[in-house]
């Protein structure tokens, strides 16, 4: 970790302690500088957890990541500063599907006076640390809640205008096998959501813009603005120009893109 060419890369110019000031202001500077992005599944590049090749793709590159790297990197940072730091195996969607899906993201957990949910990771989730208290919690235009479920799981709790994913994590599940095994199998089982879909999303002046598929949203308090995105140079300039993504190779995606898209919208048009 080099944390001079972190900070430049997030763009901070603070000072360095173990605090929550500093905690607070790293993970604003951090995924507003940094997108959340899954491009390299899409492009079928490995995508590791080895720390020294996320600070070469994301601070080196100048890239995103998904929650692994984004929070893999966050975290190693925040240690190198001084911070004490938990990486928890949690689980997007186990409200619904159940323990199978823990290990699919990477929550870390900061203690200080008391302990703070610091997720850089999450693409649309909070962007301020949150005290592991049970209560709403307000990020940017939507309001989301922190709460205690079965047997002393904590469920983050996403507003329907962000997506609606929910994702449980526990203090006391730290299995880094399983990250590792979750991580592998997110990037190549064809049934993936993230080898189906690509997903950019960043958080911007309290505002959170996202690329799924063809369609580009911007989320802020003046309410949901979309667009449809015409073509694969349209798809190169909206990464280069909305997310800091300079990335002409995403140009090849576009005709899965494209046809995933249709696939999407065909079942919307099915629902009940």
């Amino acid at each position: 970790m080099n944390l001079a060419s972190y900070f430049d890369r997030i763009g901070y110019r603070g000072r360095a302690k173990p605090d929550l000031p500093t905690l607070t202001a790293v993970l604003r500077a951090h995924v507003e500088a940094i997108p959340y992005e899954n491009l390299d599944v899409q492009l079928g590049r490995p995508v590791t957890r080895a720390l020294p090749a996320i600070f070469e793709k994301i601070v080196g590159r100048w890239r995103g990541g998904w929650c692994y790297e984004m929070n893999g990197l966050f975290s190693w940072a925040l240690e190198e500063i001084g911070f004490k730091v938990v990486r928890l195996a949690g689980g997007v969607f186990r409200e619904t599907a159940g323990d199978s899906v823990v290990g699919n993201h990477l929550v870390p957990l900061v203690d200080l006076s008391e302990t703070y949910l610091a997720d850089a990771g999450f693409g649309n989730g909070p962007f301020q640390p949150q005290p592991l208290r049970e209560g709403q919690i307000r990020v940017g235009p939507m309001l989301c809640e922190l709460k205690k479920v079965d047997g002393g799981w904590w469920r983050y709790v996403d507003d329907e205008k962000g997506g609606g994913p929910s994702f449980d994590f526990h203090p006391d599940v730290r299995d880094e096998r399983l990250l590792e095994d979750r991580c592998r199998y997110l990037q190549t089982d064809p049934a993936s959501p993230f080898v189906l879909n690509a997903v950019v999303q960043r958080w911007l002046d309290e505002a959170h813009y996202s690329v799924r598929g063809r369609v580009l949203t911007k989320l802020s308090q003046q309410g949901r603005e979309t667009r449809l995105i015409e073509g694969p140079d349209d798809y190169v300039a909206t990464l280069k120009r909305d997310f800091a993504l300079d990335l002409p190779d995403a140009a090849r995606l576009w005709p899965k893109i494209a046809a995933r898209h249709e696939v999407v919208m065909q079942e919307k048009a099915a629902a009940p």
